[in-house]
């Protein structure tokens, strides 16, 4: 995670790598990617929804394991593929989406509105700041980037207005460095 203006007036975003990295998502160790392995991401997911009060049921911990590998955002579908291929036998669609919804909920996965797809959230579980997510139209890598400035200035254009938001999400379409300098795979 690091710092660095991005946007023409000078507003700094935090910007994780995990997923505009240069490297191929496949047959590759995600541990040096994000906030931690696979498996310490899984205990972390358990203990915030033990302390919230839900259950991490073994169809909701498959799909979130599932995004987690991935290292890119997935649709229904496309997670669907993936844990019939690792012997997941039949899975229902509807399965899929009530597991994603569960974690949408709790702070586990984004959605990814543009895409109808869901993203692992690269910087932990849990509540953090909005993101304003940064999609590849080359190679459909999705980063992830946060403002404290941006955020306060949409909340100050939303009050002056009087209007009270329930959601914000703010993606931007282009190309990420490792496709604009041929370095992606």
């Amino acid at each position: 995670m690091f710092e660095k203006p991005l946007l023409a007036c000078g507003v700094k975003l935090r910007y994780s790598p995990l997923l505009m990295s240069t490297h191929s998502h496949h047959d590759h160790d995600h541990a040096g990617c994000s906030s931690g392995s696979i498996g310490d991401r899984m205990v972390e997911a358990e203990r915030l929804c033990a302390r919230r009060g839900v259950k991490l049921t073994g169809q909701r911990a498959t799909v979130l394991e599932a995004l987690l590998d991935a290292g890119k955002a997935l649709g229904a579908y496309d997670l669907i593929e993936r844990m019939q291929a690792a012997g997941g036998g039949r899975i229902a669609p509807i399965t899929i989406y009530r597991a994603l919804n569960f974690l949408v909920e709790n702070n586990l996965v984004h959605r990814i509105e543009s895409r109808n797809a869901f993203l692992a959230c690269p910087e932990g579980h849990g509540t953090h700041p909005e993101a304003v997510f940064l999609i590849c139209e080359a190679c459909g890598r999705v980063g992830e980037v946060t403002s404290p400035e941006l955020e306060s200035g949409l909340a100050s254009l939303a009050a002056e207005r009087g209007f009270s938001p329930r959601t914000r999400v703010i993606e931007i379409s282009g190309t990420c460095a490792a496709c604009a300098t041929g370095l992606a795979r």
